[in-house]
């Protein structure tokens, strides 16, 4: 049995983190297609911040924490299929991608794709809790190749969510990629602005494995950008 699966074991039931101002959400406008550094006309990387949590843009990662005891303004339980209790913390999402996540379980039904939200928000608390009883069980080194330091997770922004097949094939394994619904997540969730945000052959850069699961919400037109480019959030801002 591989970390990932021993992984998603313990997720299962705890799983991979306090209020601000409403995240800024991505909107279509001129401004996103202003010439940039004096160059040609473009994307615009700098119309949201990459550094404020409450940013649809931010980068969490090992090298950029969240402040500490961040909790999102507005958590909401979506209208998807759940995995747990909707009293349960990680059945929440920010309410800047509850209607896009909503819209997105919605079309892949239309398609005949069941999906289920497994884990969405996780405090720093429950993170910590986590990540200390996968070290003691593996090892620091090993543990932070599959599940985040506390203070570091991007479930915490309340902007992640692991999502699942609602008849639990691969849950939280990278085989989750060859189901109908990975598949459709991976040519999809652009189109309702997310991401796979830590995508094959990338761990080098983002310090995680592969998980086809892991979805991320950073609007429509960043996602259609880090889609048809292939560069993950660390590559395309050069933020590492």
């Amino acid at each position: 049995m591989s970390i990932a699966v021993i992984a998603g074991g313990l997720y299962w039931w705890t799983k991979n983190d306090k209020p601000v101002a409403n995240p800024a959400i991505p909107k279509p406008s001129a401004k996103s297609s202003t010439v940039e550094n004096g160059g040609s006309t473009g994307f615009n990387k700098k119309s949201y911040s990459n550094t404020d949590p409450t940013s649809v843009w931010v980068i969490v990662n090992k090298k950029h924490a969240l402040p500490g005891g961040y909790v999102p303004a507005e958590l909401v339980v979506p209208s998807v299929p759940l995995n747990l209790s909707a009293s349960s913390q990680q059945m929440q999402v920010s309410s800047a991608m509850a209607p896009s996540l909503e819209q997105m379980v919605t079309a892949a039904q239309h398609d005949g794709i069941n999906l289920k939200l497994n884990s969405g928000y996780r405090s720093e608390a429950l993170q910590k809790k986590l990540f200390d009883n996968y070290a003691a069980r593996d090892g620091v080194a090993a543990a932070a190749t599959y599940s985040a330091y506390p203070g570091t997770s991007e479930h915490q922004t309340g902007l992640a969510a692991d999502l699942m097949a609602a008849n639990g094939q691969c849950t939280l394994e990278i085989c989750f990629a060859d189901t109908p619904e990975g598949q459709w997540l991976t040519a999809h969730a652009h189109e309702y602005g997310f991401i796979i945000r830590y995508p094959q052959g990338k761990q080098d850069i983002t310090t995680y494995q592969y998980e086809p699961w892991h979805i991320r919400f950073v609007g429509k037109e960043l996602a259609a950008q880090l889609y048809s480019s292939g560069l993950t959030m660390e590559e395309f801002f050069g933020y590492n």
